[in-house]
């Protein structure tokens, strides 16, 4: 309970105030002129005033509020290394014991990983905490962390002891490798500029004279290694191999002794784009679908066509004189030998041989075709006959054979069971409306993997791998039937786009390829393969951990998994022999630019509110109660401070003196007055 006494004037304070003037003033008249009852009437005017002013007794009934103290918890990701995480929850528990009494309330705050790789926000966390704690109550800030925060802490809205202690050894570790300038994309075939460093994190040791070995591996490909200088940026150049994704993945053996490995690896997507797709189209003798392959390929702004055909063979004669014929002769040498790599794709158009690609030219295709080059065969009669293209060095890179059989009857294509895997005809639209064809090549494949079937489900469609290269074969020269409308026509133009594509090896075409989607905590494994059922996923965690997922099938070469993981960096995925590295959160995460305990950062903070810091290895201090503004840290102790809040219950007022009594006295002092001044002096 507490008693005061207020006003609660009767008239304006600042008429009061004159009031108060007039009689002082009136007072001293009276008395410069000697009356002699002056400290009545000045008596009399007092009790007239102090009514005026009307006092009054309040009674405020209170209870007092514990103070609080904020105890921040450092759980990011870097704080779970080595025996972080045991040592937090000992200092928490022991310091809980310490700080809470029954004047003192004890509110935890956990500090998690920021989003979209901000590191560790302790202060942005401190100051939304703050925003629900009132600021009379509060007595002071633990902050149980490493010390890496990555953020300042100007602006921080806080007057009380901030204390630190100190999670981790005191002397660490680390080596940790960074991609300092990575671009997002690249032309294909080009290579492009990136900058690496690998540092030691140690004071107490120099090996910046030193190197490390750093390997590096495209995808699923061969892995390559190299030499890095220690604590110097180190610029190397990475061919961009295929459209879309391409996944560079770089890492360090770990060191003996380190403090983590999770800064060993760094993942850089870098997206390749094609400049212009050149193709190469080689057609025969004129026929009703050359123009279409023509007209295809010209409508597509980003292809570069060469149209190689032949109109008139060496070997016609017809009596043309010379003089009637070109004289411009076509660079068949230059196209099919000095400049065949830089073609993305060629395509044989009913071709046969005819003497005027000799033999060097095809073995030289075959070459192209072998180091990583792709042809696709649309076959017609001449396949089937004796100068086909396949009766040349082309046959062992071809993945059928022809029978020299021509089969001129009407057929649906069919897609096989095969191709209703693969993701070239997969899911084709329209298939039950599809136009006939009208002719087929009878082949029999050898090697490679049938899409597509015409006449009693012989081979149509077939694609094959050889070497670093890919081959199609389509076994008709009437694709162009859907083009034109046929019947109901067909998707000739989504089926060729697919498969050009696929040759020219687009991700999103690869019959065995993995794609990931991460929401939060939850990563989504979508694979795609030509297997009927798929066993589990190998995943392989930042931290090391292998785990298993089982895939579902969701549709003809499709599978699908998931798991949970609340931790972000590297991750790798195996499964059916396919490998994806893929990055959850950030490919190099701030957490562990520099993961050792540090007193530095927060260091500042601490010393402008007069806090402290320890190491929790050297153990716990006391905890004593301070005055605002005193110095809040000594030799093994901390201190908190007393705020002494209250929160008013109710409160209660009532006049100091009832009205008659300022009545009463101001008359009895006006008589007494005047009793002084008159009666009494006439005697």
């Amino acid at each position: 309970m507490m008693q005061s006494v207020v006003f609660s004037y009767l008239v304006p304070f600042p008429l009061l105030m004159i009031l108060i003037a007039i009689a002082i003033a009136v007072v001293l008249y009276a008395r410069y002129l000697g009356l002699r009852g002056w400290p009545f009437r000045m008596l009399a005017a007092g009790f007239v005033l102090l009514a005026l002013a009307n006092p009054s007794l309040r009674i405020e009934e209170r209870q007092g509020l514990n103070d609080i103290v904020l105890i921040v918890v450092d759980e990011t990701s870097s704080h779970g290394l080595a025996e972080r995480v045991a040592q937090t929850d000992l200092v928490l528990n022991q310091l809980q014991e310490r700080v809470a009494n029954k004047d003192r309330d004890v509110e935890i705050l956990r500090v998690k990983d920021g989003k979209k790789n901000a590191g560790t926000l302790i202060f942005t966390e401190i100051r939304q905490a703050l925003s629900d704690i009132p600021a009379n109550r509060l007595g002071g800030v633990f902050i149980i962390s490493d010390g890496q925060v990555h953020e300042d802490f100007v602006g921080l809205p806080i007057d009380v002891p901030v204390h630190h202690i100190v999670i981790g050894e005191k002397r660490t570790f680390d080596r940790k490798l960074s991609v300092l300038n990575a671009p997002a994309f690249g032309i294909i075939g080009e290579s492009v500029p990136m900058v690496l460093r690998v540092d030691d994190l140690d004071d107490e040791q120099n090996t910046q004279n030193q190197s490390a070995r750093v390997y590096a591996r495209v995808g699923s490909g061969r892995v390559i290694e190299f030499a890095v200088p220690i604590g110097e940026d180190t610029e190397l150049r990475v061919n961009v191999g295929n459209a879309g994704q391409n996944i560079i993945e770089f890492w360090i053996d770990p060191l003996e002794g380190e403090l983590t490995d999770q800064n060993n690896r760094s993942v850089v997507v870098l997206n390749g784009v094609r400049d212009r797709l050149r193709v190469l189209l080689v057609s025969g003798a004129p026929h009703p679908g050359g123009r279409v392959w023509r007209n295809l390929l010209k409508s597509d702004s980003s292809v570069d066509l060469v149209h190689f055909t032949i109109l008139r063979p060496p070997s016609k004669q017809d009596g043309v004189p010379v003089s009637e014929l070109s004289l411009i002769a076509f660079p068949t040498r230059e196209l099919f030998m000095e400049k065949i790599d830089n073609f993305d794709l060629i395509i044989f158009d009913r071709y046969k041989r005819r003497g005027i690609l000799p033999r060097s030219y095809l073995e030289n295709i075959a070459r192209y075709v072998r180091d990583g080059g792709a042809i696709l065969v649309a076959a017609g009669p001449d396949f089937a006959s004796a100068n086909s293209i396949y009766r040349s060095p082309l046959q062992y890179v071809l993945p059928a054979a022809p029978t020299a059989r021509v089969i001129e009857e009407r057929y649906v294509p069919t897609v096989t069971d095969l191709g209703n895997r693969h993701r070239v005809t997969r899911g084709l639209p329209q298939q039950e409306n599809w136009g006939a064809w009208l002719r087929q090549i009878e082949v029999i494949p050898d090697r490679g993997q049938t899409l597509m079937a015409g006449v009693d489900e012989r081979a149509l469609l077939t694609l094959d791998r050889v070497g670093a290269g890919r081959v199609a074969l389509l076994a008709s020269d009437h694709a162009w039937l859907w083009y034109r409308g046929y019947e109901t026509g067909g998707p000739q133009q989504e089926l060729l786009k697919r498969l050009s594509h696929w040759l020219m090896k687009e991700p999103e075409l690869e019959e065995e390829s993995i794609t990931i989607s991460v929401e939060g905590e939850k990563v989504n494994i979508r694979q795609y393969s030509l297997s009927e059922a798929l066993e589990v996923a190998e995943v392989r965690a930042p931290d090391g951990a292998i785990s298993v997922v089982n895939m579902e099938p969701s549709g003809p070469g499709e599978f699908t998994g998931t798991f949970i993981s609340p931790e972000q960096g590297i991750f790798e995925i195996r499964s059916n022999g396919v490998q994806r590295v893929f990055a959850k959160g950030a490919a190099n995460p701030l957490e562990f630019f520099d993961p050792r305990p540090s007193v530095d950062v927060l260091a500042p903070l601490v010393s402008a509110t007069k806090g402290g810091q320890i190491w929790a290895l050297d153990g716990l201090p006391s905890i004593r109660e301070i005055r605002s503004g005193r110095i809040a840290s000594g030799r093994n102790w901390m201190g908190v401070v007393k705020n002494n809040a209250y929160a008013t219950l109710g409160v209660r007022q009532s006049p100091l003196f009832p009205p008659w009594l300022y009545l009463l006295l101001a008359l009895g002092s006006a008589v007494l007055g005047w009793l002084r001044e008159g009666r009494f002096e006439r005697r």
